[in-house]
């Protein structure tokens, strides 16, 4: 029997572990499936750019894994029992269940509202592509009646990201920018002079050490009493993970991340591993990795290379795990490369305009063409499980537990 690996999420790190598992294990006596809510795969680090009004081309997942022997279930997981190792699902057909040997937990994260009111029921995001879309055609809206307000609530990368977007791209409306403290406070002086002379030119509002308490239907409420009439409001205010995790049993953190060890396997749950937003891992600096497009490079690198050894009876190769900096684009022409130190401090010296948009650019395009190509190399002898008697599903479980 073939040992069963199921991927939860196709997003950045899931298709990246489906594709790596792919081009290193034989299709003889592993089968692997991935599981997505979507039939398409989803640039996450372009929805701002979607929202704003641009044209981003989506790929079919199904013509990523064609001819990789991979697998693809699209629906929704409702439920995962680790114990048990099954996968409930709900899809167009009332759903059903898979049962696996191996787990791979990549459902990434969704926005977070920390408990504000309103949030759920007014404001729009950029973590999913509904989302997304619903707020571009707000936009749209507003750019048809001649103008409205739009207000952006944090200040992290993605609110930065979308405001910056929004108002280059729709320069008929009022975008303001709300900062919980200064604007750009994790960057380095310089960069931060950049950011504001990038908002000034862009027409942004930035609203620095500004809470937000509320937000309701044309409105948001402020932590100093204040009141900003909104007519799209944009909760950018940070991500955290769904219930799936946490409801399985698995051991998770406050946030429901996943703890893992060195190598992305589960500290409570041997079969089951995680990458990507879904993962509370340990960098290389000893300092948790931050949800991030290159923490999901790393991480499902080095979740693919634990599986493939542990199956395989190899040594497990370990991936570096780093956090090198961050990549911000304003708009089109301009952005902020900001490299940080060992203990995730920016740097003094940073890299902004039109070669960071550049950079960005590239990087973006590079993350997707390896998503799009997920056996590229693929070379022509592929491993084999490790040899046993009986190369039984429950035996090689067996032989993978105890590794």
């Amino acid at each position: 029997m073939k040992h069963r690996i199921v991927v939860l999420g196709a997003g950045y790190a899931g298709a990246n572990v489906a594709g790596i598992l792919a081009r290193r294990l034989s299709p003889a006596d592993t089968e692997i499936t991935v599981v997505n809510a979507e039939p398409d795969f989803v640039e996450r680090m372009r929805l701002h750019q979607l929202a704003a009004g641009h044209r981003i081309e989506s790929r079919k997942l199904a013509d990523v894994f064609a001819g990789t022997g991979v697998r693809l279930r699209l629906g929704r997981v409702t439920a995962v029992d680790p114990d048990g190792r099954l996968v409930a699902l709900a899809d167009a057909n009332g759903g059903g269940e898979l049962d696996y040997d191996t787990l791979v937990h990549t459902l990434g994260s969704r926005a977070a509202d920390h408990g504000v009111p309103g949030v759920a029921e007014h404001a729009f995001e950029v973590a999913s592509r509904p989302s997304a879309l619903r707020l571009r055609d707000r936009l749209d809206g507003l750019v048809r009646q001649s103008g409205g307000r739009v207000l952006v609530v944090g200040d992290g990368l993605t609110g930065i990201e979308t405001a910056t977007d929004i108002a280059e791209s729709r320069p008929g409306l009022s975008v303001t920018l709300i900062a919980r403290s200064e604007l750009g406070a994790p960057l380095s002086p310089g960069a931060r002079g950049h950011l504001r002379r990038a908002c000034d030119r862009l027409g942004v509002t930035v609203l620095e050490h500004t809470g937000v308490e509320a937000v309701e239907a044309g409105r948001v409420r402020c932590a100093d009493g204040s009141v900003l009439v909104s007519d799209a409001t944009v909760w950018t205010a940070g991500f955290a993970v769904g219930p799936i995790a946490a409801a399985s049993g698995l051991e998770v953190t406050g946030d429901g991340r996943i703890v893992v060890d060195r190598t992305m396997r589960s500290v409570s749950h041997p079969n089951v591993y995680s990458a990507g937003d879904a993962a509370f891992a340990i960098g290389d600096n000893g300092l948790p990795l931050p949800m991030s497009c290159a923490t999901a490079g790393f991480t499902s690198r080095q979740a693919a290379d634990a599986i493939v050894g542990r199956l395989t009876g190899r040594p497990i190769r370990h991936t570096k795990l780093s956090y090198i900096g961050n990549h911000i684009s304003l708009g089109a022409r301009d952005g902020i490369l900001q490299m940080v130190d060992r203990e995730a401090l920016a740097k003094p010296s940073y890299l902004g305009g039109r070669t960071a948009a550049r950079v960005k650019a590239g990087i973006l395009a590079a993350s997707l063409w390896a998503v799009a190509h997920p056996t590229f190399g693929l070379p022509t002898r592929r491993h084999h499980l490790a040899e046993a008697p009986d190369t039984s599903a429950e035996q090689l479980t067996a032989q993978q537990t105890a590794a």
